[in-house]
């Protein structure tokens, strides 16, 4: 495809502590140079694509930081949203937000974007003519969440009364995180009369589902010891006594504008006879009112990997997993599938002005800035 004036496409480098995944792969870079893209990369030492493997297709290295002095019709991809520095945001950003929902601080942060002439093309709300999201780290996230509530699992079987799990360590692909949880797990079963964990999935249908049940047997958990729990078992409405008498219990749902009973409560976890360890929640929005794990109020963090949760009753430790990028734990294997799935949408933005995926989302972004409160 040929450009009478290229379009300039900046992959930026992400500044959450510890993030490593990428928008674009060193792949998609070249497919969209083929197509007649301009692609600038801001080096970085913490991406899990190494700067020369963007330069060996032909991508610009370009000094880290530089982004807000480039032309205003330059496009930015990248993952996370930026530091929270009230800086004005003249450019269009491919991002997660976390804004459109009414987050903690959405205003301030979309505000940087409509009072410059910015625009936010929000990942999340990248949707095709059918509805469904054109991108997405789901399946990663579900495999991610699910190491991690292992991880923590073992350490607390083996560990009855001490300190919770600390920091974990970013693996350098998915099989060695396998391996690594793996073993970690057999060291536990002695610890608990040889039984495997339980673990509870609600979600289980979705593709965060299907990647954490993936992880439970790849990592040696048997089916028999998995409840894969959808829409169908959820009807009845929680709170659910199946949740206390497991184990681990992974929340792999989309967290949309319904609300209803709460899958878990501190009331229901107080109840005598609880073996439940280990609350894993991928969807991760402690602060949204529609949360169906209302057990917790902050978000932990691959340093603090896991939050102890204070409870009545005779069970033993809790503590919940609330990561909000569990997929840079797999960082490579989550950006090849990512990139490659947002690259068809990306070819398209020379034409994002038409009609199609990106004016969708403009459209949107549009809607919700006018939903700014006055003094914003």
């Amino acid at each position: 495809m040929a450009h009478t004036t290229p379009t300039n496409i900046h992959l930026r480098s992400e500044t959450k502590a510890l993030e490593r995944r990428s928008a674009l792969s060193p792949t998609s870079a070249k497919a969209l140079l083929g197509a007649g893209y301009r692609i600038n990369v801001k080096r970085s030492s913490g991406r899990i694509y190494r700067d020369e493997e963007f330069e060996a297709v032909g991508a610009t290295l370009v000094p880290e930081g530089s982004w807000p002095s480039a032309p205003k019709d330059h496009i930015f991809v990248g993952l996370k949203e930026l530091p929270d520095d009230g800086s004005p945001l003249p450019h269009s950003h491919i991002q997660f937000g976390h804004c459109y929902k009414e987050q903690d601080g959405w205003a301030a942060y979309l505000s940087r974007f409509a009072h410059c002439g910015g625009i936010l093309y929000d990942i999340e709300f990248l949707t095709g003519e059918d509805g469904r999201r054109v991108a997405a780290f789901g399946y990663y996230a579900g495999y991610a969440g699910a190491a991690v509530s292992l991880m923590a699992w073992s350490h607390q079987v083996v560990h009855p009364g001490g300190p919770p799990l600390g920091t974990v360590p970013l693996f350098p692909s998915a099989p060695a995180l396998v391996e690594s949880v793996k073993a970690g797990v057999s060291s536990a079963l002695p610890h608990n009369s040889g039984h495997q964990p339980r673990v509870i999935i609600i979600g289980a249908l979705g593709r965060c589902g299907t990647g954490a049940r993936d992880f439970c047997l790849a990592a040696g958990v048997p089916e028999s010891s998995i409840l894969n729990w959808d829409m169908a078992e959820t009807a009845r409405g929680g709170p659910f006594p199946e949740i206390a008498t497991s184990d681990v219990f992974i929340n792999c749902i989309y967290l949309g504008a319904t609300r209803f009973p709460p899958f878990v409560n501190v009331k229901s976890l107080s109840e005598p006879g609880r073996k439940l360890r280990v609350v894993c929640d991928v969807s991760c929005d402690p602060n949204n009112a529609h949360n169906p794990v209302p057990i917790y109020t902050e978000y932990s963090t691959f340093i603090k990997r896991t939050l102890p949760v204070q409870l009545d009753g005779d069970g033993p430790e809790l503590t919940v997993v609330s990561i909000d990028h569990l997929p840079t734990l797999v960082a490579r294997e989550a950006s090849d599938e990512f990139s490659r799935l947002l690259l068809p949408s990306l070819k398209t933005l020379d034409r994002r002005n038409e009609d199609g995926v990106w004016k969708c989302a403009e459209k949107r972004y549009r809607v919700k800035v006018n939903d700014l409160p006055a003094e914003s």
